[in-house]
């Protein structure tokens, strides 16, 4: 495969953002694209490799989407 046949969103070697939203759900960004709306930067521009290891620490396993206590944890619930 070409390098430029890499998704931008797994190209370990490109720099991202760590995006949080409103539930407490983080994800991985390419740090090129716009920051989607509803979500808000915790980390970053960094390495791949440094945010998926914030992902981890931040987001415990009380958090995982489709799990009830995503909505306990979170303020105002």
């Amino acid at each position: 495969m070409r390098s430029d046949d890499v998704n931008p969103f797994d190209d370990e070697n490109s720099t991202f953002l760590v995006l949080r939203n409103r539930h407490g759900q983080y994800s991985l960004w390419p740090d090129f694209a716009p920051v989607p709306a509803g979500w808000g930067v915790e980390a970053g521009p960094d390495s791949h490799a440094f945010c998926v290891a914030f992902v981890e620490k931040h987001w415990g396993p009380a958090l995982r989407p489709g799990t009830i206590a995503v909505e306990r944890q979170l303020p105002g619930h």
